[in-house]
């Protein structure tokens, strides 16, 4: 902990799912902080939350919200990070951003605090929170890659409704009820709001998260691959993606196949990396049907492995089964967690 014991501190986009879930964190981790302010767009301007058992009335966020503020913790959509985390940097803030708007710079740091916590000592005022499906992928893999290493990486994802927010969890309700009263159902969200068509995601699979690239790849799935890289530090590591979404609320899973770069690995060598890796809850045993699925990782803060089994045909390929809340550490967690690191390790500067 530095000398400074108690910080002030912003949540930009503080009345969305994952802002309100970073302010329950604060509360929960009892975050040393002095003075908290809750900011958003106008249109939620002037609502009361309650934080520590005192009421705090949410502002309008413009560049001057960031004076005296020690960290910002940002979750309001890449357009208004881009416009606004320069101007906090220039108040003497630290931003912590929850949006692709700065992931791929090479000036900011991508972190997942179990995972590259060390990157972090090189900010320069502006941190990157990853993508939620790869935070959860690479917290994982990280004990694995650094025992064994990895060559490979194919990833299938099968993510919750909740990574398209509010208003999707809120058609998935609706066109679950229309398709036993009526026996049809309208979309209007997914699988991306903005892009040409929409289908029903109620008792539907959904193969695009974002909207397609030139090459055939979602958005959602180059950030799996670019990101993936940027945090394991192996720009040659191969990876590949396909992101689906399902129709549940909460948590994303993912099937992960890797290729090691050693031979004569084992399953038990990989149950007992994973064990022993922070944030990592090992749940694997076919013999009692123990595994880990979106619903049991609900409101969770570990993330969950099980299926680990080797493939019958590569002696270094394995393949595994990952899950955890999307909003949870895919998010809230994860920037919350980068910020003690910050304090505990006096990185803030």
């Amino acid at each position: 902990m530095s000398q400074k014991e108690l910080y002030n501190v912003a949540i930009l986009g503080a009345t969305g799912a994952v802002g309100q879930k970073i302010m329950r964190l604060l509360e929960e981790k009892e975050f040393p902080v002095k003075q908290l302010k809750l900011l958003s767009s106008k249109r939620s301007a002037g609502k009361q939350m309650i934080f520590n058992g005192e009421n705090v009335t949410v502002e309008e966020a413009t560049p001057d919200s960031f004076k005296d503020i020690d960290i910002a913790l940002f979750s309001a959509g890449g357009a208004i990070s881009k416009k606004l985390a320069p101007e906090a940097v220039k108040h003497g803030a630290v931003v912590i951003d929850n949006t692709s708007a700065f992931r791929m710079d090479e000036n900011v740091p991508l972190v997942v605090p179990e995972v590259n916590k060390e990157d972090l000592k090189e900010h320069q005022g502006i941190i990157a929170n990853p993508n939620c499906s790869t935070i959860q992928m690479v917290a994982a893999l990280k004990p694995i890659q650094k025992a064994y290493g990895i060559e490979r990486i194919i990833v299938s994802t099968y993510q919750a409704v909740s990574g398209a927010g509010a208003q999707a969890n809120k058609e998935l309700e609706k066109q679950s009820k229309d398709f036993f009263e009526k026996g049809t159902m309208e979309a209007e969200i997914l699988p991306v709001k903005g892009d040409k068509k929409h289908y029903p995601i109620a008792f539907n699979a959904l193969p695009q998260i974002d909207v397609f690239q030139e090459n055939g790849y979602t958005f959602e799935e180059m950030k799996m691959i670019n990101e993936t890289k940027k945090i394991l530090h192996q720009t040659d590591l191969s990876v590949a993606a396909t992101c689906v979404r399902l129709p549940f609320f909460t948590s994303h899973a993912e099937s992960v196949y890797i290729e090691l770069a050693k031979d004569g690995v084992h399953v038990v060598d990989l149950w007992n990396e994973l064990r022993n890796a922070e944030g990592v809850l090992l749940e694997d045993d076919p013999a009692t049907q123990t595994y880990p699925t979106p619903l049991s990782a609900a409101e969770r803060e570990e993330v969950f492995v099980g299926r680990v089994r080797k493939d019958l045909d590569n002696d270094r390929g394995f393949h595994l089964w990952v899950v955890s809340d999307n909003l949870m550490k895919g998010a809230a967690l994860n920037t919350v967690q980068i910020a003690e690191t910050l304090i505990k390790n006096n990185w803030l500067k």
